[in-house]
């Protein structure tokens, strides 16, 4: 109706203008202005024509006036009739057919229909615009992906060039092989600073591809943090599919949710798996779209798509970022198993894991709980330890850890307990009652390595004595899970020749100079109480690999021990080929290849041997000793 009277109103104001101009009673032009031209006369009053007038004679222009021939463009003009002819009005001719309808809406050829586009998605309908973006940031502080990594040169990285020429397919093989966590505490060390390094691609390699190689490592190491870190230092838009993986997992695992948004925004529906999509949804709820989010995962929770505990947590967190507030309630009855997807959103939204399922959850979740900052001390604990053995925490965040349970007085027994005694062992005015609050730590037999990593520093308080000699190996091997070889090495003199202290500082010293004998070793092993003198073959082991016995005396004694340390195999080969042209970022790889495992049980002495050779021999002297005090330490 209010359309129609618009029309209306419309026409009359018209019409009134109209009429107006039809009565004006005057002309404002001066006369002779407004008198019509002649026109032909009409058949009914036809006149003779006038005389014709001779043409006027046409005059040549001046040289100076002569002007260039003006562009050949067609002007077109209106016809006139011949002289000394009527003069008719020109008709164009009408093109035959129908006169094609201005307001036709058919379809047209490679254009979708209006009912095509009202289908569309923003997303989608971006993408089909051209006004999909493909780098998040402006050209001008877009980074090279030349050099991608954490640590530089001058800040403890390795040469960033040392694997520009080397062979693409040797890297990645050595790359895939790290598929776990590394049993070395100090080989995790080692690799950690490899992979974070900044490092040039190999030649042949897409940098993306190198970079989401690292990625993945760093993850099944559990450095997640580091996984994250390194992710960002690439821009979003150089990420290939293989990277964006490992940067959500890091994502998941760290409980920055929102992090993964640069990329899903950017891709888009590029991907259609559950996750993928229950991420766009959240994503959309922290752009400030609540309403397309919540509508986005109810129909995700009709369909199925996931779980309905995955769709509930994902309805949760994006409902953190919008104004209802609805309230979604948790039901993990039924729910039987822990995916990172459900960690990460639950430790995120504050909701409270069962306790069966991360009591009994694999090592992934220990470590990631560890650094969580959203779960309590006590869920965190098992993490910590665990993570402080691997080396994923130093000694300092481990003990920095219990000092916040002892700050808080902790609920639970056990971690009060052992932040008591942690405390203790580095505050006791006494040294006999700071030792005692060690050994309460380190437990019965062989001692907990774990906990020698929470004690190093107080280790390396000890002043050395006779009085404490029987306690020197432990005190020894608790400083080197830090790297305090200089204050291990003030034990010396309170390290008989033969005893496992001995051994340790043999290994840990920077510099030799005599060799070990055949006579000294024999000592050694003569007090060896491991099982099936493990930690006389990893001594040897240590030794050979540091050059620090003589090669003959080394063969003779591997011999006398039944192992084989020269035994060649594809990896040996390439490892020692790699140190050969003191390549250490390859050399770290290929020994943390060689180092995959659960547990310490799963290093043999031969692997050691061939690891710390290589390393030494490449320049990473320090790790290479470390990993052979290690390797007799935990034997």
């Amino acid at each position: 109706m209010k359309r129609t009277v618009l029309i209306s109103a419309a026409a009359l104001a018209l019409g009134s203008s109209l009429a107006m101009a039809q009565s004006s009673p005057e002309s404002l032009l001066p006369p002779g202005f407004d008198d019509p031209a002649p026109t032909a006369t009409p058949p009914a009053t036809r006149q003779q024509p006038a005389p014709r007038q001779p043409p006027a004679p046409r005059q040549q222009p001046a040289p100076s006036q002569t002007r260039a021939p003006a562009p050949n463009i067609s002007v077109p003009s209106a016809p006139t009739a011949p002289s000394g002819s009527t003069s008719v009005p020109a008709v164009q001719p009408v093109p035959s057919g129908p006169a094609p309808d201005a307001r036709s809406t058919g379809p047209v050829a490679g254009v979708p229909s209006i009912a095509d586009l009202e289908k569309l998605n923003p997303d989608e309908l971006d993408e089909l615009l051209g006004l999909k973006p493909k780098f998040d940031m402006p050209a001008s502080a877009q980074r090279s992906m030349e050099r991608v990594g954490l640590l530089g040169t001058g800040e403890g990285g390795l040469a960033a060039g040392a694997l520009r020429n080397q062979s693409a397919t040797l890297v990645r093989a050595a790359l895939t092989g790290m598929k776990g966590p590394v049993v070395s505490r100090w080989g995790h060390i080692m690799a950690r600073r490899a992979l974070a390094s900044r490092l040039e691609a190999p030649s042949g390699m897409d940098p993306a591809d190198f970079v989401a190689l690292r990625a993945r490592a760093l993850n099944a190491m559990s450095e997640h943090g580091v996984t994250r870190a390194l992710a960002q230092d690439v821009d979003t838009g150089n990420w290939s599919e293989a990277l964006t993986d490992a940067a959500i997992e890091a994502y998941l695992a760290t409980s920055d949710i929102v992090g993964a948004c640069p990329i899903v925004q950017m891709k888009g529906g590029e991907r259609d798996d559950p996750e993928w999509v229950m991420l766009q949804s959240i994503c959309y709820a922290f752009l400030g779209q609540g309403s397309r989010a919540q509508a986005n995962l109810n129909r995700a929770f009709r369909n199925k798509i996931a779980p309905e505990i995955d769709v509930l947590l994902a309805q949760r967190f994006a409902g953190a970022a919008g104004r209802g507030r609805r309230a979604i309630n948790l039901e993990w009855e039924g729910v039987e198993e822990l995916t990172p997807w459900r960690f990460g959103l639950a430790t995120a939204v504050g909701a409270e894991l069962p306790a069966e399922l991360l009591g009994n959850a694999p090592r992934y979740f220990q470590q990631a709980a560890a650094q969580n900052p959203a779960l309590s001390l006590t869920e965190r604990m098992a993490g910590v330890d665990m993570s402080a053995e691997q080396g994923v925490l130093s000694s300092s965040a481990a003990v920095a850890f219990y000092s916040e349970i002892l700050a808080r007085g902790g609920a639970a027994a056990e971690p009060t307990s052992v932040a008591a005694d942690l405390r203790q062992a580095y505050v006791a005015v006494e040294p006999a009652a700071r030792l005692a609050a060690m050994r309460t730590l380190w437990g019965e037999g062989q001692a907990d390595y774990a906990r020698q990593v929470l004690t190093a520093y107080a280790a390396a308080r000890m002043p050395p004595s006779e009085a404490l000699a029987s306690d020197a190996a432990d005190l020894i091997a608790s400083m080197l899970t830090a790297g305090l070889d200089a204050d291990a090495l003030t034990w010396a003199p309170f390290a008989p020749q033969g005893s496992e202290a001995w051994a340790l500082l043999v290994l840990a010293q920077p510099n030799r100079n005599s060799p070990v004998t055949t006579g000294q070793f024999d000592g050694f092993m003569s007090a060896d109480e491991s099982k099936d003198a493990r930690a006389s073959k990893m001594f040897l082991a240590g030794l050979a690999g540091l050059g620090r016995i003589g090669q003959s005396d080394a063969l003779e004694l591997a011999d006398d021990l039944s192992i084989s340390l020269n035994r060649q195999s594809k990896w040996s080969q390439l490892i020692s080929q790699a140190a050969e042209v003191n390549n250490a970022p390859l050399v770290a790889f290929l020994a943390a290849t060689g180092m995959q495992g659960d547990d310490w049980s799963d290093m043999t002495p031969r692997h050691v041997y061939f690891i710390v050779a290589a390393l030494n021999q490449a320049g990473l002297s320090a790790e290479a000793r470390m990993i052979a005090a290690e390797a007799v330490a935990r034997s």
